[in-house]
């Protein structure tokens, strides 16, 4: 696999680009067999530092008459259009018809070719698209897909700024870099006739890359291409990186910046507009090369859907060690607590992520769900305490508080055990009591095992929360 810098529309060049694209690829751990910054044999790989070679198969291309100059003027491009949109003309690009009428090496006497030419007069090189011709290609798509030519134009091919265009540099590339695969995304489609006229006008058709066109993503709702409007507006990311746009200052939300884990959302991606023939979802990057193959991959579109992409993420979480989450997570409890809470150990984070992770699909919602093991509460759910809080709740807390003092070994199976045989002597449910105790003690009426957070925060904390639970309360 190639990293190619195709970077010949120097109009539309955008600062940080290339950067951001391979930082992108690093990411998402997709490695590079030759190319930008990692070398090969095929370089330079950067269209812009090759712009010398392809001015020689242009001029070849015209030489043997598949290509010709043209000299036209913007504004004589336009009146051409607005002249073919008022006559009705089916098509109104410059194409087999209207060449006839323009400023070209076609329609003009080659001695009037020759002094524009000398006298330095700005052209561009066009193909000419042959006429009454049904072009035939196979895609490992879509298959076989005949074209009419008459349907397509006469593509510029090379640039009055010396530069050549996408079609022209990366049929020269991929053969000169003896490309065999070309996997892209189906906007490309209608393109690849004037690739194939090209590769057959170069005398390279019997080398001609594989094509495949991918589906495109489409919105939540399936009805058109997903753009980042509509993460904008539905409040998620369709970038991979953060992206800062250096002319508008826009911020695009990034799905690392997010929070998603790399291999997580490969995965996801992957799933889109491809499946393994089975009911497996998961899989890692050496799993995915192993399975995939372009025959399952769909013609039509891959409806984009966000919350599959958070419970792609939640599987990685929570196959991840606790280790390795307790890591991420000591950085977000340091942020939350001042002064940060440099005693807490290792093994006590490694405790609460095990503790909470399968309720969370991104490190960064454990803190909601385990602020309580770092600091006692401040507020009691009110929906709980109106449904759950009766009027002798404090009464019959105060009485258990008794007893969890009195508890020695201060470890989950002995204040279980001796709390639930208070409760069975003194005939009272245990839902009577332990709603009210989850209060005092997290703030809500959910959370991991109510013995196992009193083990954690210790005898003293776990006395003082219901305590004060209770004056707060009754």
């Amino acid at each position: 696999m190639i990293l190619r810098i195709e970077d010949t529309d120097q109009k539309r060049f955008v600062t940080g680009a290339e950067d951001y694209i391979i930082e992108s690829f690093k990411w998402c751990g997709i490695q590079f067999d030759e190319g930008v910054g990692i070398g090969g044999d095929y370089g330079p790989y950067k269209q812009s530092e090759r712009k010398a070679i392809y001015l020689d198969y242009a001029d070849r291309l015209v030489k043997d008459g598949f290509a010709y100059y043209a000299f036209d003027t913007s504004e004589e491009l336009n009146q051409m259009r607005k002249d073919l949109e008022a006559s009705k003309a089916t098509y109104t690009s410059y194409n087999q018809e209207s060449r006839k009428k323009m400023k070209n090496s076609l329609s003009m006497p080659n001695d009037e070719v020759m002094r524009r030419l000398s006298v330095g007069d700005p052209y561009v090189i066009r193909i000419k698209i042959p006429e009454g011709e049904t072009i035939r290609f196979h895609d490992e798509i879509r298959k076989d897909i005949e074209v009419d030519s008459s349907t397509l134009d006469d593509k510029v091919l090379y640039k009055s700024d010396g530069m050549p265009t996408y079609h022209l540099a990366n049929v020269v590339d991929d053969y000169l870099m003896k490309i065999t695969h070309v996997i892209r995304g189906e906007e490309w489609l209608p393109s690849l006739p004037l690739h194939v006229l090209l590769y057959r006008y170069l005398g390279w058709e019997k080398v001609m890359p594989k094509f495949s066109h991918l589906p495109l993503l489409l919105k939540p709702d399936g009805k058109g291409k997903l753009s980042k409007r509509d993460g904008d507006r539905m409040g998620f990311p369709v970038f991979p990186l953060e992206w800062t746009d250096p002319k508008s200052g826009e911020l695009s939300r990034g799905y690392r910046e997010d929070g998603y884990f790399p291999d997580a959302f490969v995965n996801m991606l992957a799933l889109l507009g491809w499946n393994p023939g089975t009911e497996q979802e998961i899989f890692d990057m050496d799993g995915l090369i192993s399975e995939f193959s372009l025959d399952r991959v769909g013609r039509s579109g891959a409806r984009f859907d966000p919350q599959k992409a958070k419970w792609f993420n939640h599987q990685y979480l929570v196959n991840k060690s606790d280790d390795e989450l307790a890591a991420e997570f000591a950085n977000i409890v340091g942020s939350k607590i001042q002064p940060p809470a440099t005693s807490f150990q290792p093994e006590y984070l490694e405790k609460v992520v095990s503790l909470v992770k399968e309720r969370v699909n991104f490190v960064s919602e454990m803190w909601d769900q385990a602020s309580f093991f770092f600091r006692a509460p401040d507020t009691y759910d009110e929906k709980t305490v109106k449904k759950r809080w009766k009027d002798n709740s404090g009464q019959l807390l105060t009485r258990v508080l008794e007893v969890i003092k009195s508890t020695e070994d201060f470890e989950r199976d002995p204040i279980h055990d001796r709390v639930v045989a208070y409760l069975e002597e003194n005939e009272i449910g245990m839902g009577q009591v332990m709603i009210g105790m989850r209060l005092c003690l997290v703030g809500s009426g959910t959370g991991p095992d109510l013995f196992t957070i009193m083990e954690m925060i210790g005898k003293e904390e776990t006395v003082s929360r219901i305590w004060k639970g209770v004056q707060i309360l009754s």
